[in-house]
């Protein structure tokens, strides 16, 4: 005897609610129903596992149609994570590690149920500059906030000053990233440019010696010698968006 296949049971669409009705609208799907394909949403609400927990675990190496969406969903909430190509690379990484941190989370860079339901709640930031153009730096969180005409626009994984103790220029230094609102002033070079205490990639600096440039190791952790350090590919984008320049204003708080 053959079977029909097996499909997924949605509701009928809900009429609209009218005026001065008590009726609650059904509520929308979240993000991490288009992460799931049909044959796991009808598994998942046969044994009634939630969403997020019925989501697959994603990680960096991961490939496939789940981290295109993954991606796209980071993407539309402001986490740049590079163009969606469905492979779980370093910017999907940092992208994680910024979303993880804005929701208090572990910043492990695993996707799973925590994560998923993170960016189920379209989870981010709220930075302190309501209007203008400018970057802003939230120290405790570890996280670089661009924000145009006042609209957060893009959310960017950052490391900072270490706190620790480093050798330089004949005396002891403290690894620190000052606090207060500067504005960019130098931009020395368009690609790498040698430092006294390293490379910098297309630095924009915004304090004496202190800027914020583009590196190859950002971790989700203060690890920096003060410098605020973003993915070299984030650095190029805001470069051809014209984020760094003369005067743009950078807020640094904890």
């Amino acid at each position: 005897m053959t079977h029909a296949p097996s499909t997924l049971l949605l509701p009928a669409p809900r009429p609209a609610v009218e005026p001065g009705s008590t009726t609650t609208p059904a509520p929308r799907p979240g993000r991490r129903l288009l992460l799931l394909g049909a044959g796991t949403m009808t598994v998942s609400l046969a044994l009634g596992i939630g969403p997020a927990d019925a989501a697959p675990t994603l990680r960096r190496g991961s490939r496939g149609s789940s981290v295109g969406r993954l991606q796209r969903n980071l993407a539309d909430l402001g986490y740049w994570c590079g163009r969606a190509d469905g492979s779980f690379g370093h910017l999907t990484q940092q992208a994680v590690w910024a979303l993880q941190k804005a929701a208090d989370l572990k910043a492990d860079g695993v996707v799973g149920p925590k994560t998923h339901r993170a960016l189920d709640r379209d989870t981010r930031p709220r930075p302190t500059i309501r209007s203008g153009t400018a970057f802003e730096v939230d120290l405790s969180e570890q996280l670089l906030m661009c924000i145009s005409g006042g609209r957060l626009t893009y959310i960017l994984n950052t490391s900072t000053g270490s706190g620790k103790r480093y050798y330089s220029g004949g005396r002891w230094k403290t690894a620190t990233t000052p606090k207060g609102d500067f504005s960019m002033f130098r931009f020395p070079s368009r690609g790498w440019q040698r430092a006294p205490l390293g490379t910098l990639y297309r630095p924009g600096y915004y304090d004496r010696g202190w800027a914020m440039h583009g590196s190859t190791s950002i971790p989700p952790y203060p690890a920096s010698h003060g410098c605020s350090r973003i993915s070299t590919a984030a650095c190029d984008h805001l470069w051809d968006r014209s984020w760094f320049r003369k005067g743009r204003r950078v807020l640094i708080h904890s």
